[in-house]
């Protein structure tokens, strides 16, 4: 890419794509599409099309999808097949009928196998059974990650697929019935300081491990690997490191200032036992994460407090 290239975000709105707007900006890309939901909806094929002919993207990063935590994944299955498929479809078939020069599409470490052997090599996929609660999910990104694969194949296109890790930072969904295990936990914590509980209460045991990587860091390696990396073969995205989700809570709990008592609710499931990526082909590729944990999370929760409270600006 140069500064010149005509890049779309897809999805530009949502944690992935805004924080990939930014890291592009700071690098100097000038020539970004965005597109609201309002103006162009991606599971459209007829819309889509017409976007393509209009725009010619000649690089994608392909952000946009139905995202959520186990609650929201055990209980639209319907909704997180269809929209995903449709999506990833419509993007990935028009790139390739409109000559992209490059396409990124974004998978999930939880598509991997629930029980795979860690820490998670790219290899393992498809290699045993999924986790049954984001199955459809999962079914749906899995295909997104074939399509790319096929395309290149048959087509001689230039699409990549990276398998992030669990992400969090701002712009995140703090949603307690669609939103991930870190965003859930600020919030969870932060309400209960607000009406002085006693106690808050977590599903599962918080024996889970789970890798965390901040969405800054995140963007960063998306757009490394647009300018470094010409492979079908999935890469991983990650810090190589994990935390118990009682830890996450202890932390979260601490990093909010919450004085009261956490209470493990056994049953609710856990979900899968752990989940941390093999980074080794992304290092040695150059990149490695710089945000920390601990000062990531207090960015987040820094963040949060903000977009409850947007300051009022004074007219003069």
């Amino acid at each position: 890419m140069n500064e010149n290239s005509k890049i779309y975000i897809a999805g530009h709105r949502g944690l992935v794509g805004s924080a990939i707007i930014k890291n592009l900006q700071s690098k100097g890309y000038n020539n970004l599409i965005l597109k609201t939901r309002q103006k162009l909806d991606l599971m459209d094929n007829i819309a889509v099309a017409k976007f393509f002919r209009k725009e010619k993207p000649e690089y994608i990063f392909l952000a946009a999808a139905k995202v959520g935590g186990i609650m929201a994944n055990n209980s639209y299955h319907a909704e997180f097949i269809y929209q995903n498929l449709k999506i990833q479809n419509n993007i990935i078939h028009n790139a390739y009928l409109h000559k992209t020069k490059k396409l990124l599409f974004l998978g999930s470490s939880c598509i991997y196998p629930k029980m795979a052997p860690q820490p998670i090599k790219e290899e393992y996929l498809l290699s045993g059974k999924l986790e049954p609660t984001n199955r459809a999910y999962a079914v749906a990104k899995i295909a997104g990650i074939e399509m790319c694969r096929s395309y290149n194949k048959q087509y001689g296109t230039n699409f990549i697929s990276v398998m992030p890790t669990n992400l969090y930072g701002p712009n995140d969904n703090f949603d307690l019935k669609n939103s991930h295990v870190l965003p859930a936990l600020i919030k969870k914590f932060h309400e209960a300081k607000e009406k002085n509980k006693k106690e808050v209460v977590l599903w599962g045991t918080g024996s889970p491990k789970r890798e965390f990587l901040h969405v800054d860091d995140l963007a960063d390696a998306c757009v490394f690997l647009m300018n470094n990396y010409n492979n079908s073969n999935i890469i991983n995205i990650g810090t190589g490191k994990d935390i118990s989700i009682k830890e996450l809570a202890e932390l979260i709990k601490k990093i909010v200032e919450f004085n009261g008592n956490i209470k493990w609710d056994t049953s609710n499931p856990d979900g899968t036992p752990r989940k941390l990526l093999n980074v080794s082909c992304l290092r040695n590729l150059g990149w490695k994460h710089k945000i920390k944990l601990k000062q990531g999370i207090k960015n987040t929760y820094e963040w949060y407090i903000d977009s409850r409270n947007p300051k009022v600006e004074s007219r003069k």
